[in-house]
């Protein structure tokens, strides 16, 4: 088990943080006892990651339960359990990416945890990590540059440019109640052959880019790329690439489209895509098609491009491509009931960062 220690870490990332106060990175711990009983939170039907962990009043003793309840391509997360460090309110500016090493859980729930105003996150040929629970905006474009990885190697990284999280050659990841805002370039790209990725009940707005998933039209080992996008809110202020796909198989499924301009989910290079139970509610004025296609050449026949039950308010449309088909194939650590898309509003209340203090439940 790797544990990040933020003061080793950051020696050549020169974080500014007014030299106070340690990153909010919680290992998950396994403590000996029963979880209490549940207890309904009035008001509020939640989805099947968030039953799995907050109906618990006792969370904070049992934070390592958060890691049995990921679902979706990433599975379950139970190789990430640990020991766990002390959590601090914060706002951190990194003067550089901050690499996160494999086998580790970014915890923020019970804290407000910000990266904003320079450099951000990034998963680099790693995996089996969660991020849970941070406010991510304001990233800013990095020179090429050496930072501290893994183990305490020194790692070469080309320019940057501006990704509040970005997954490069990552697998199994799970990216759960986090905000992201207001990045110079996207606010969540997996590239480069990463794979096995859950992103769950986060909170994107006020974006032009959004999410990409697959590095670039010429990058043929994101053939393997699987992603699940679920209870998921899109906006407001959002413009496109919520998703946008290459190559790959994308499972977009019981999230929240607040509108959009240029499109909600788009891609190139003959993706799979099923859109499953969404939410799509269009835009007061300007285009109300919810796909957007860049043909390879000249051609999207071979695409597997469709919608399953979603639900369009607004006049909101969405062109199918290609046969019906290219189902999830989850395992039985990956698999859950796809909700019906009349209740997305409900299951995506609470998405993006928890207000969670200490004497309630989140």
């Amino acid at each position: 088990m790797h544990i990040i220690n933020m003061a080793l870490q950051c020696i050549n990332i020169a974080i500014l943080w007014r030299f106070a106060l340690p990153l909010v990175i919680v290992m998950l711990f396994t403590p000996n006892v029963s979880l209490a009983k549940k207890t309904k939170i009035t008001g509020l039907t939640m989805n099947v990651i968030d039953r799995c962990w907050r109906w618990n009043p006792d969370w904070r003793r049992n934070r390592p339960q958060l890691a049995t309840c990921s679902v979706g391509y990433a599975g379950k997360m139970i190789n990430n359990i640990g020991r766990d460090l002390i959590q601090y309110t914060m706002r951190i500016k990194l003067e550089k990416p901050l690499l996160i090493s494999s086998f580790t859980a970014i915890d923020g729930r019970g804290a407000d945890v910000q990266i904003a105003g320079n450099a951000c996150l990034m998963i680099y040929k790693a995996s089996n990590i969660i991020i849970h629970g941070l406010r991510i905006h304001h990233c800013r474009p990095q020179p090429p540059s050496t930072v501290m990885g893994p183990d305490s190697n020194i790692v070469s990284l080309g320019q940057v440019d501006g990704d509040g999280i970005r997954l490069v050659t990552a697998s199994k990841v799970w990216l759960d109640h986090n905000t992201l805002y207001e990045c110079e370039d996207g606010l969540l790209d997996v590239t480069r052959g990463s794979t096995d990725v859950t992103i769950s009940n986060n909170w994107f707005r006020d974006q032009d880019k959004v999410m990409l998933l697959g590095h670039d039209d010429g990058y043929l080992r994101d053939k393997n790329m699987k992603v699940t996008v679920m209870y998921n809110h899109f906006g407001p202020n959002c413009n496109q690439r919520m998703p946008r796909i290459r190559f790959g198989y994308a499972h977009v499924v019981n999230n929240l489209y607040q509108g959009w301009m240029q499109y909600a989910i788009g891609g190139s290079m003959n993706p799979s895509v099923k859109s499953q139970a969404n939410l799509f509610i269009a835009p007061k004025s300007g285009n109300k098609e919810v796909t957007w296609r860049k043909s390879s050449h000249g051609k999207t026949s071979s695409w597997n491009f469709y919608s399953v039950s979603d639900v369009f308010e607004n006049g909101a449309s969405f062109i199918q491509t290609g046969a019906v088909g290219a189902k999830p194939c989850y395992n039985r650590e990956q698999v859950f009931p796809v909700a019906d898309a009349r209740t997305v509003r409900s299951l995506t209340k609470s998405a993006g960062v928890l207000r969670c203090t200490p004497r309630s439940r989140c």
